[in-house]
């Protein structure tokens, strides 16, 4: 089964409305959004975090970035990093690397999503895929998954010219 399919059961299991897409194969949450035609702060993006020993899956907006020193703060942990991809790339075997949908609870990963994420009603996420997204109302997300919410997401800098 492929992790669409297993989202779309769970989905319908759980009384979820969705909506599905395919699109030209995309790498970064900023493509993704791109092609979908969804500002970038609708993308959750995945990031998969070592916190105190124990692999985090951290969702935030696909623009944002990742600050290590405001998550441990967060969540009262000693040590946080992000892992490296051999750390996580058994845990989502029916999805590509770099393409795991937002609930962890399906792969018994924690998820913590940042808080910035609450403010829309709907999130559009990888399907498993590089060439498919997914889309849920945040509400739907947020019951299903049981996210900690926190704040530690970054919006990246601005580059000014040299």
């Amino acid at each position: 089964m492929t992790c669409r399919e297993r989202l779309e059961r769970y989905f319908k299991e759980q009384k979820v409305t969705f909506e599905a897409h395919s699109h030209p194969e995309v790498y970064t949450a900023q493509e993704v959004a791109a092609v979908e035609h969804v500002p970038g702060r609708l993308f959750a993006k995945v990031v998969i975090a070592n916190v105190d020993g124990r692999l985090t899956m951290l969702v935030l907006p696909g623009p944002a970035r990742v600050d290590t020193a405001r998550l441990r703060a967060a969540l009262g942990a000693r040590d946080a990093r992000l892992a490296r991809e051999e750390e996580f790339a058994n845990l989502f075997p029916d999805c590509e690397l770099g393409a795991m949908p937002p609930f962890g609870n399906l792969y018994n990963v924690p998820v913590v999503v940042d808080r910035s994420m609450t403010l829309d009603p709907k999130i559009v996420f990888n399907a498993g895929t590089h060439r498919e997204t997914m889309t849920v109302s945040y509400h739907d997300f947020e019951r299903l998954a049981q996210p900690r919410v926190a704040e530690f997401a970054t919006e990246p800098q601005v580059r000014r010219g040299a």
